[in-house]
């Protein structure tokens, strides 16, 4: 489905993209930078940003396992403000991105 990226150890890992839409309240509460920090903890590159009807986008690629993570993270209730709820797909990389940034 992804591209493949070489890990340090050797082997091959699937790169994946994220396109999600998180509802609730979640602008003017710092969700934007935290997510930031979150995804460049995990080494992902996408962008996060507000829509105009008050959701926001997270776009993220990186190794599956840790951009689940954040989609994890996105449902934990660890976030700040409020989730209501994150509708999001996976598919295949697309290398763009050169770091995370807020839009």
């Amino acid at each position: 489905m992804g591209r493949h990226e070489r890990t340090q150890n050797g082997p091959t890992q699937e790169t994946v993209r994220l396109e999600a839409r998180v509802f609730g309240m979640v602008q003017g509460v710092g969700f934007r930078y935290w997510t930031m920090g979150k995804a460049e903890e995990l080494g992902l590159a996408g962008q996060v940003k507000n829509l105009d009807d008050g959701s926001v986008s997270v776009i993220a690629e990186g190794i599956t396992t840790r951009v689940q993570d954040l989609l994890d993270w996105l449902n934990s209730g660890r976030t700040p403000g409020q989730v209501e709820r994150v509708d999001g797909s996976m598919s295949e990389a697309s290398g763009k991105f050169r770091g995370f940034g807020v839009g």
